[in-house]
Order: structure tokens, then sequence, then C-alpha cells
């Protein structure tokens, strides 16, 4: 680490020092401080709340995470190209007079091409609107340095070259989003279409004999559909030369024929059996007929040869010796291989004409010297994404370092920090602490550590769905339980629709804390009333159920007995269980012993608490409340004291690099609560509220009037009553 001669200043916020960067300087020296002072060491390029292109440009290794000396060197560059490091501080658009021109002209001379290429050449300031609209930009240059030449602006004849080649070859677009084409096509084009043009002007294309206006390549095509079958018949001749016997065998055997003859020989499996016999009758010393006496089903292909091939070359004839056939074949050795050598190419459906009439112009020439130019241009071309890398790092690096090296915008509350998604509103409460997370299982394992009641939601509008965790701080979490649904306003006030899927359960307040053993003791109570009342009420329902039963039996018994025969005599009642006298004996000694234990027990605090001076008796009270509730309140205290956002956000990526504590008063700003506005008008009679019975004042009567006999027997006013108030002292 370097050692640092700029003077550093430290603000307090969140339990720990963090560094203050009001100024380009300490920007400037960033890279000289101990980064064990630095809040976080890496953050992610997603999910937070700052600009994803000035991220990545950022994000240099493209790994994901912008890390420190990433941030560093991002500085270090702009820096270097500002004449002065204020300008970063003050954010916003990037004046040219910024710029340092003398280190950096042509980046200067770029930004000037940018706005004049926008129709503002006169403007003194350049924006990040201004540097993405690179349609317009490259457009607005005659030369943009991707070397693609469109059509655009060009005379009437490259137009025209340029169109051909597009159509032909495809089209290469340029960074103005124009079709257009580049070295590699014009050269492709030209050196194809000489090539081609090369090869239809070879004097092998043209076969000696055929008279004019016939179709060298019509009459080789004729040529070439019977060569294999007329050379494999001569060689048949030749072999029944060689051997007599073989002529008969290679006509065909009767096995064959009889084959054949069984088909339907109209098409199908028939007809290319038929194919497949010699062309014609095998014998030696044969010549081809060119009449009926070939196979029937080369006929057709026998005619085309005879009108195209031999009627041209040698005349008319009836048949064709060897010797015929193989001059024949001689007389096309040379378009053969004029056919072979016919070049590869998306051209040749090109017209020859337009094709002969590009070639013999110097639009090749033209074109790649507008490539040259353009090409040329590459450099400066280059400069215009410095120029909005620039821009982008003027109006973010300095919001980026307040939300990486500082906790700034957080904690001192100017501005939502950029891990900060947005705002939940849910049970009468908004929560500012909202970050977004991919899985909520998986986020909550972590930072469960943090001791922040978090509430996950998913969130879901037109189409799109995203989970927050949003961070409760204050109030109380009685109405708060998975299912719940709220309203979410991301960073750009579009409003979602949020449901509670998952909490992570923590003191939320020292008030939550003070009323829980209160809530817990009253929710017991009520529990346990509702199950004997619920217990009572089915014993009730089940005891009438058996009485209509009963009942019900009776009728029935009635109904079918014989009619004036007498009612049958009711069954005589079971005998009652004999009385345990010592059961009962010691249960009501048990039940007295309670209640008199219980009357004791509140005669004394009640004669204790009467016993004390008036002064005493609030302290007392104050004592109880804090024996009950003072417990959980010291519990929540702690807790709330070292809650941490560090866990929150290192579940989400980040590397947080101190321990950056919500302490109560903090938190408590982190969460509002729903107030009536300042001066609004209130009514305070409900016409709709629940009538009260006096039960209360009833008690208090009672308690009053024990409490003052208890005094005047204690002061010695009152007689004794043996079994209620013992003889006073």
């Amino acid at each position: 680490m370097k050692s640092s001669t700029h003077r550093w200043r430290f603000f307090r916020a969140g339990g720990f020092d963090q560094v203050r960067l009001d100024t380009g300087a300490d920007l400037a020296h960033l890279a000289e401080l101990d980064q064990k002072l630095w809040v976080a060491l890496s953050c992610p390029t997603k999910g937070v709340e700052l600009d994803a292109a000035t991220l990545a440009l950022v994000d240099t290794d493209v790994d994901g995470h912008v890390r420190a000396p990433e941030l560093i060197a991002a500085i270090d560059w702009a820096t270097a190209r500002l004449r002065s490091p204020d300008v970063l501080i003050r954010a916003g658009e990037l004046a040219l007079a910024d710029i340092d021109g003398e280190a950096h002209g042509k980046l200067l001379a770029a930004t000037r091409r940018i706005l004049a290429s926008l129709g503002k050449a006169d403007a003194t300031h350049i924006n990040v609107d201004d540097c993405t609209d690179i349609g317009r930009i490259f457009g607005g240059m005659p030369f943009n340095g991707d070397g693609v030449i469109s059509a655009k602006g060009l005379g009437d004849d490259l137009q025209a070259a340029i169109a051909t080649i597009i159509d032909r070859l495809g089209a290469v677009a340029d960074r103005g989003g124009e079709p257009g084409v580049n070295r590699a096509t014009v050269e492709r084009f030209f050196d194809e279409g000489t090539a081609l043009q090369a090869w239809r002007q070879d004097a092998r294309a043209n076969i000696a004999g055929l008279p004019e206006g016939a179709s060298a390549a019509d009459a080789f095509a004729a040529l070439q559909a019977m060569r294999e079958k007329v050379d494999d018949f001569f060689q048949r001749c030749r072999l029944a030369t060689f051997d007599p016997r073989a002529a008969g065998l290679l006509n065909g055997s009767e096995d064959d024929l009889k084959r054949i003859g069984s088909q339907l020989l109209g098409g199908g499996s028939g007809g290319e059996d038929v194919a497949s016999l010699p062309l014609a009758y095998v014998r030696s010393g044969a010549s081809l007929p060119l009449n009926d006496q070939v196979n029937p089903a080369w006929a057709g292909a026998v005619e085309a040869l005879r009108e195209q091939v031999v009627r041209p070359l040698v005349g008319d004839r009836a048949e064709l010796s060897e010797a015929d056939w193989r001059a024949l074949v001689a007389r096309f050795t040379d378009f053969e291989a004029w056919q072979a050598a016919r070049p590869d190419t998306l051209l040749d459906q090109l017209d020859a004409d337009a094709l002969s009439t590009l070639l013999a112009g110097n639009a090749r020439t033209r074109l790649l010297d507008l490539v040259t130019q353009d090409e040329a241009a590459a450099e400066e071309a280059a400069l215009i994404g410095d120029v909005e890398r620039l821009v982008r790092y003027v109006r973010d690096l300095a919001k980026l370092a307040h939300n990486f090296v500082a906790f700034t915008d957080f904690y001192t509350r100017r501005d939502k920090a950029s891990f900060q998604a947005g705002t939940l509103y849910i049970d009468g409460r908004s929560c500012d602490l909202c970050v977004k997370v991919l899985d909520a299982g998986k986020h909550a394992a972590l930072a469960t550590l943090s001791g922040v009641y978090l509430a996950y939601c998913e969130c879901s509008r037109a189409g799109e769905k995203l989970t927050i965790a949003a961070a409760v701080t204050a109030g109380d979490a009685d109405q708060l339980m998975v299912g719940r649904n709220g309203v979410f306003y991301d960073r750009q006030g579009r409003d979602w629709d949020a449901t509670v899927v998952k909490i992570v359960d923590h003191p939320i307040s020292i008030r939550q804390a003070f009323w829980t053993p209160y809530k817990k003791v009253s929710r017991l109570i009520g529990e346990q009333v509702q199950k004997f009342a619920a217990s009572k009420a089915q014993a009730s329902t089940d005891f009438t159920t058996q009485a209509v039963a009963k009942a019900g039996d009776k009728v029935a018994a009635s109904a079918q007995a014989p009619a004036g025969a007498p009612a049958a005599p009711p069954a005589p009642p079971a005998p009652p269980a004999p009385v345990d006298a010592a059961k009962f004996a010691g249960i009501f000694a048990a039940v007295g012993l309670a209640i008199g234990a219980i009357g004791t027990a509140l005669a004394a605090v009640v004669t204790g608490f009467l016993g004390l001076k008036g002064w005493q008796m609030p302290l007392a009270l104050l004592g109880l409340m804090m024996l009950i509730s003072g417990p959980s309140m010291a519990m929540a205290y702690f807790k709330l004291r070292n809650r941490n956002l560090g866990p929150i956000l290192d579940a989400n990526g980040w590397a947080v690099n101190t321990r950056a504590r919500i302490n109560i008063p903090f938190g408590a700003a982190l969460t509002q609560l729903a107030r009536l506005p300042e001066g609004a008008d209130r009514a305070l009679t409900d016409p709709y509220a629940e009538k009260r019975s006096p039960w209360k004042l009833y008690v208090l009567l009672v308690a009053i009037a024990v409490g003052v006999a208890l005094g005047l027997h204690w002061l010695g006013v009152t007689p004794s009553l043996p079994g209620i108030f013992p003889p006073a002292p």
C-alpha cells in the first residue's frame, strides 16, 4: 500500500468510521487509502441500482463483480483525461471544456464529431444519451472506421455495384445500421467474377462440328445420360466375342424374363427391372441400334442421343459401332474438362453482360479506395467508445464510490443506496431497506446473522417477477405473517404486488419487547379459555344429541306396539352410585387449601402494597412491570444494538469489509409508521364503536373496597373475623 500524503477526513456512522469523498482529490488519491478502511471490497454488477453499462465498463475482467482495483483503475483512467478530478464529484453532463485537450486532443475532436453528427455542433456539453445513439452517430459520419461502405450518398454506378454485390454475396451491416460491403466482399465478388468470366470465355466451351444454335451443354447432357449404359453394352459384346457362351448369359435369363413378365410393366418395380436389362441384344461384334430395337426403358434417352449428338456430329445413323461411339466421346473430352473447371461461385446466376460491365469499369478500385478511407478512420471511431466511457464515468463514478468505499448515501439518508431496490408498504408502515434476492432460502441462511427482522416478498408486475428482502425496523410483528400482501415501489416508481413468502424473526423494537410477555400470557389464556369453551360446547352438544336420540327411540317403540296394548312400563332408573364420603372430603379439603393459599398470597401482596408509603407505590408497580418485561427488553436491546447490514449484502455477493451496524435510532428511520399529517382534523366519535360493559368499573370498585377494608383492619379499626381477617397485631 502506498504511503498517503493526502489528508483524509472521516465521518462516524453505523458505529464505525467512513471516509469522506467530498473532493476530486479524495477520489484521485483513493489508491493510497488503506483498503481495510473501505466499507466494501467487492459488489455485484447485477441487483444494484447503478447503471449496468457503467458497471460493465468498470468490470474489466467481466466476472460479474466490481472490486477495489477495478474502481481505482476507472478513476485513474477518467482523471487522466480531465482537467480536474473535481469534475467527477460534480457528476452530471460532461462539459467539453473539462476535457484535457492538450493531452487528449483526439478525444476532444471525437467528442465534437459526435455532437456534429447529431446536429449539435455548437453544444458545449455531452451526456450519456448523446453517446448511446450509435445509429445516428455513425450514420452522420462519412467514414466510421468499421471498413464497411454503404450505398448511401454514393453515385448511381457505385450504388448499383453495391446492390449487385449484396444481392449475390449478402450484406455487411455497418455501425450506423446500414447494409453495405467491406473489403472481403468486394474482393471476393470481383475475383470470382473475373474467374467466372474467364471460364465462360474458354474455347473449350464449344464443340467442333455442332451446328450454329445447337447447345453444347444439351448435347453433353444427352451423351452423359447414355454413356454408362452404352459402355456396358459394348463391354458385353466384347465378352461375347471372347467366349460365345457369354452371349446367352449376358442377355438375361429366362427366369429374369419370367419374373419381369409377371409384373405390371407400366411403371414401378417392373420398369426398373426392364431398365436393368442390357441396352440392346448382346452378340459378338454387334453395333448399338438407334431405333426400336433398343431396350424400351431407354428408348427416350437413345432418341435424345441420336438427335442431339449423333445426327449433328456424324450424320443420321440407324446404328452406332463401338468405334463410332468412342470417336463421339473423344470429341467431348475438352468440353468435359471445361465443365469440371467450372468455378464454384454464387455469381453463376448473374447475367453475363451485367457482370462484364462491372468488370470492365473501375468500380472495384473506387470501392476499395472508399474502404481504405473508412478503415483509416478506425482510430478516431474507436475514440467514440472512449468518449462514452468518459461521459459515463463522470456521471456515475462518484456515486459508485459513495456506495462502495463508504456507504455515504445509506447512512446520510440523502439518497437511496445502490443496494436499496425500493420501498415496501405493508401493515401500516413503509420499509426503505429492501434488497433484491434471487433465492429467499439461500439468502436467509446468511442474512439471519444480521439480527434484522426480514420479510421476504415475491413481487409481480405485468408478467415480471422479482423477490425482495425487506427489513422491518419499527412497530411490531403481530400482523406480519406469510401470505400477507403489500405493495412494493421500485426505484423507477413502478408498483408491484408483493406477498410475504418467508420471515426471518428478530426483535423489531424495545416497545415490542415490552409488550411481548403480556401478549404471550394473554394469548395463552385466550387459547385455554377457547379450549375449555369448546370442550363444554361439545359436551352440551353430545348431551342434547343423546337426549333427542333417546326420545326418538321411545316414540318409535310406541308406534310399533299393537293398538290397545298397554304401554310398556318405563325401565327402572339405575340405582345411584354409592357416595364415597372419604373421596369427597379429600377433594373439598384440597380445594379449600388451594383457595386459602391463593387468598393468603393475594392478601399478603395487597397488605404489603398498602403498607407502602404513597411515593413508594408507583415505584413498586414499576418494579413489578420491569420484573415481567425487563428480561425481554434487555435481550431485545442488545440484539437491536448489534444489528448488522453486512450479512444481508454478503448474501447477495457483496464483500462488506466492516460491521455496518443498524442501531436503534437509525433503524427506526428506515421504517416509517403510519401517522396522521400535521394539522389534520380528527373526529374522536366513532358511530360504530362497540358498546363497552362496565365490568371494569365493578372490578375497580371491588378492589377499592377490599383495599379499604384491609387498610382499616390493619389500623385496628375493624374487629377480627375468624377465617377472614386475623387479629390485628
